[in-house]
């Protein structure tokens, strides 16, 4: 699979962990590269749009996601 489509213009990537790459690293290789259906960034994006998607939510924030997702 190919990375993800919203990976090279991502806030979080970009902003919140532009000072952390080895940290960024791993978190691109388990939820950006390849299946992105796990990252709570991409679960937002998907259902509700970019612009309701949090810059601070990183991307195994699950629960965080799903309460985004029910309006809570």
């Amino acid at each position: 699979m190919a990375d993800c489509t919203l990976l090279k213009g991502c806030p979080f990537f970009n902003e919140k962990m532009k000072n952390m790459p080895a940290l960024a690293d791993q978190y691109k290789n388990k939820y950006c590269r390849g299946d992105n259906s796990k990252c709570a960034r991409y679960m937002v994006y998907q259902k509700l749009g970019r612009s309701a998607v949090p810059v601070d939510l990183f991307p195994n924030q699950l629960d965080r996601a799903k309460k985004i997702l029910q309006g809570k």
